[in-house]
């Protein structure tokens, strides 16, 4: 059995703050959705049932079977897993008649549970639910409350079971990190060993087995995760990693020779395929969003396809997917369904003999960097920013167009050179420039103007699950703004995004 912990995710939008907060513990944790079929269970020494926007009592609740676990493994029930627990184990889950919502304090802890070991009286916890359970299964201890909530935490002793309807993940419970680490350290004895580097070592192994001496054809891009994804992959196989950074024509300004001259000295075998033309001619007249990131996975299926058929004897592509690209494609019935299809995420076609290995789909975008800070890769290119997969594409709302390419090129690069030039860059996570799909009236001398308008984007984060916009200096917005519009024609209005996500996304389309 594997020193990793096993999420079931019912819907709920905190499920992967879960997940991060044990990740920080440096134990190894995987989030599958309630409905699964593909779960081994035997491979998790301990399993955590999430919240959910649902009803244990609504005929539309989520249902999961606990026959598999309950008693067998360790478990600890969140909100809604809580809850789903006590209504199908003899208690009873009922309508608060009080609001049980945001910050409230454990009035009551039993410090003799593990669960609590060393958690303060009064310690501060976020509620969010609309159900309370009422009375506990026969063979459960309430093991906390708080003045609203009778039974806000409880244990089932001999079946490994512990129950909290308050969500130890989020920011606002004070001691939530502790409350997981006292059930995964000190109950469900777990080891803190996942680190970079032993990530690391272990891939190597697993591509060298998985591999072996065949030839594996890489889509490089410049960025965090591809870069990562071929140094482990060189580092298994060496010559045997054939790597390709194609010109969609939607990349960044000087960005394809940019790249390529990046990787250069890395040791990595490398080759440059501008296949801009073929992209931008298949995007013309299409509009919508999920569409434009159909044409632009398939485009690149075709020119791997090529690629790949020029390489004799190449039978994998690697691709840099991580974990939030493998979580936004699964559909969980709830707020955490799908948002956006991911050209990188999944198969390939029945037409391609090629196999799909993904070394960092189960790392998020700040594991991805402590693993590369492990391989020794140029902090430099550990910092760059996250670009979309469809690049520019997706920041041009509507149709595609060279114009339009070529306008938001040089706004994105007065934009992105700016955070740089005033020390801004490794503040922010993300930015960017939107061009949107209207025209806006000026006046440039004496003349009036009907032009395109810009938004402007950065965001702070962790990993992109959630963000926060950032709030950039005004003389720097001021002097950005000035620039864009006497420099790039066709512009003649700047804004600024000031929208997190939740609810919004990080990129607008």
């Amino acid at each position: 059995m594997e020193e990793k912990v096993l999420i079931i995710d019912f819907g709920s939008q905190y499920t992967q703050l879960i997940a991060r907060r044990i990740r920080e513990l440096f134990i190894y944790c995987e989030i599958y959705p309630y409905n699964s079929k593909s779960i081994n269970f035997n491979s998790f020494k301990a399993i955590i049932l999430s919240g959910s926007p649902f009803s244990v009592r609504s005929e539309d609740a989520l249902h999961f079977d606990l026959s598999k676990i309950k008693g067998i493994k360790p478990l600890l029930g969140v909100c809604y897993g809580a809850q789903y627990i006590a209504h199908f184990s003899g208690g009873k889950v009922i309508p608060s008649n009080k609001r049980e919502y945001g910050r409230a304090n454990l009035t009551s802890i039993d410090h003799q549970d593990l669960l609590f070991k060393n958690i303060p009286i009064n310690s501060q916890v976020w509620m969010s639910h609309s159900d309370t359970i009422e009375s506990l299964p026969n063979n459960a201890k309430c093991i906390s409350s708080t003045k609203d909530v009778k039974n806000a935490a409880y244990s089932i002793k001999d079946e490994m079971v512990y129950a909290i309807q308050f969500h130890p993940e989020v920011y606002h419970t004070k001691n939530g990190k502790e409350i997981l680490k006292n059930f995964l350290v000190n109950i469900s004895k777990l080891k803190q060993d996942w680190t970079p580097d032993s990530f690391s070592n272990k891939s190597i192994l697993e591509i060298k087995n998985k591999v072996g001496n065949e030839k594996v054809i890489l889509g490089l891009s410049g960025g965090v995760d591809s870069t990562v994804s071929a140094i482990l992959l060189h580092k298994a196989i060496g010559e045997n990693l054939h790597c390709i950074f194609v010109n969609n024509g939607l990349l960044r300004k000087n960005e394809f020779s940019d790249v390529l001259n990046q990787y250069k000295g890395m040791g990595l075998n490398v080759k440059g395929v501008d296949a801009s033309n073929y992209f931008i001619n298949l995007l013309k007249g299409v509009a919508d969003p999920e569409q434009k990131r159909k044409i632009i996975g398939k485009a690149f299926i075709d020119v791997f396809d090529k690629e790949s058929k020029l390489m004799n004897g190449a039978k994998w592509l690697a691709q840099g997917t991580i974990y939030p690209d493998v979580i936004e494609s699964i559909s969980v019935k709830g707020p955490s369904a799908t948002i956006k299809s991911h050209h990188n995420v999944g198969g390939l076609p029945d037409f391609m003999k090629l196999s799909v290995i993904e070394p960092l789909k189960m790392l998020f975008k700040d594991e991805v960097r402590r693993v590369g800070a492990a391989l020794n890769i140029d902090k430099n290119l550990l910092k760059r920013h996250p670009f979309p997969g469809p690049g520019l594409a997706i920041r041009i709302l509507g149709d595609i167009t060279q114009e339009k390419v070529e306008i938001l090129q040089e706004v994105d690069s007065i934009f992105i050179n700016g955070l740089k030039d005033n020390n801004l860059y490794d503040k922010v996570w993300q930015a960017g420039a939107i061009l949107l799909s209207v025209k806006s009236v000026g006046v440039m001398g004496d003349e009036r103007t009907y032009e395109e308008c810009v938004a402007l984007r950065a965001v702070e984060s962790t990993d992109g699950m959630t963000a926060d916009w950032v709030n950039l200096p005004y003389e720097f917005l001021q002097n950005i703004s000035n620039k864009i519009i006497n420099n790039v024609k066709g512009v003649n209005r700047v804004v600024y995004d000031i929208s997190s996500k939740p609810p919004a996304t990080i990129e607008w389309e």
